[in-house]
Formats: C-alpha cells, structure tokens, sequence
C-alpha cells in the first residue's frame, strides 16, 4: 500500500501529445501522461503550445494515475463525483465528458437523472444515487453565481437576475421545479431561469412567466 506520495494540483508545460483520453504534458524534460474527459480533448491547444492542467492523482496499491482538467471548477467536481459510491475516477471522467459542472450541478439540484443517465456506463440507478449522494453538497445559490461566472468569463460578483441583489433561492428553486413539472430538463429549466433579469421581490410565479418566454 502506498502511503505516502506527492500531491501534484496542476502541471504547467508543453503539450506534446493528444490522444482520445490522454495527453502528455512536458515539465522540465519530464512528461507526465494524463488522463482527461473528451471535454478537454476538445478545448486543448495545439501540440507545442504552453497549458495548465489541474491534476488529481489517483493512488491505488498497484498504481498512481493523474487525471487532468483546464478548470479548477471541473477537478473539484471530479473530486466531488468520486465520493459516490459505484463511481471511480474513470466513471467521474465519462460524466464530465458529457456534462459540464455547470449542467451537473443543475441536473443534481433538479433530479435530472435522465441527463446524467446520458453519461457512458452510467445508469438510471446510479445517477439516481449520485444526485442522492450530492444534492446536499451542491447550492442552489452558488451554482447560479458560477454559471454566471462562466458565461461571463468573469469573477462571480452580483446575481445574474437582478444585478442588484439576490433573488430568493426558494424562489428560484420553485420555479425550476415548475419547469421541470411542464417537461423541461433539470439544466434548460435553471438556465432558463438563469437568463432573466428581474427585481429581487420577483415572485415564482413571475419568474416562472418570464422564464417560459426565453425557453
């Protein structure tokens, strides 16, 4: 059993190698293999052009494996996902291929369990245990500032819907639910609501009518 090993949180260097799952990264003459979702894959630069990889190291008895990720967002969820029993970094990898942490977190907080069914070897059952698992330690409130964030490249900083002030989360949950309740998935139902600009009083009701003119 190994005890104890270095914690490697990000490799920057030259990316010297592409391949379906993995990438290598060279530092310094070393080059360290990464395994990273196809979300990554996507995004990479060109070979011979500086990255920044976060890290996590996955250590068993017989092997060390990194796994690689160009945000910070995205490791803390990979962390997050593997905390789920039936889900190894490998099935974290496979759910972070086809979901964004964004659209995770909203399917979790929606019961979406058809979305993250959509992930590869991923079924009803486990995405049912997962969101069990992380529907309490996922918020509402800060899934919307970082969804903001990331749609405006920025810092989260006020509320998307108001710009002001913050809408209640109550408010916001009912009214996802509501949208979920007419057909919509868990993630168009919370950027739905997401894309509104309204005053802090607004009510679900409101919300819900306002939503519904932007889906």
């Amino acid at each position: 059993m190994m005890e104890d090993y270095v914690v490697i949180a990000y490799i920057k260097g030259t990316l010297e190698y592409i391949s379906e799952k993995e990438i290598i990264v060279d530092n310094n003459g070393i080059g360290y293999l990464i395994t990273v979702p196809t979300s990554v894959i996507e995004k990479l630069p060109q070979v011979g052009i500086p990255v920044t990889i976060y890290t996590y190291m996955s250590v068993r008895e017989d092997a060390m494996q990194l796994f690689g990720f160009l945000e910070q967002d995205d490791e803390k969820m990979f962390e997050k996902l593997i905390t789920v029993n039936g889900i190894g970094p490998k099935g974290a990898v496979g759910i972070l291929s086809v979901l964004s942490p964004d659209e995770l977190r909203f399917a979790i907080l929606s019961d979406d369990v058809k979305t993250i069914s959509k992930a590869p070897g991923i079924g009803a059952k486990t995405a049912g245990r997962l969101v069990l698992e992380l529907k309490d330690k996922v918020d509402l409130g800060e899934a919307f500032e970082l969804m903001s964030a990331h749609e405006a490249g920025k810092d989260p900083g006020t509320d998307t819907l108001t710009g002001k002030g913050a809408v209640s989360a109550d408010v916001k949950n009912e009214t996802v639910q509501a949208l979920v309740a007419l057909g919509y998935s868990g993630s168009e139902a919370l950027k739905a609501v997401n894309r509104v600009k309204v005053k802090e009083d607004v009510t679900s009701s409101e919300l819900l009518k306002l939503a519904l003119k932007g889906l």
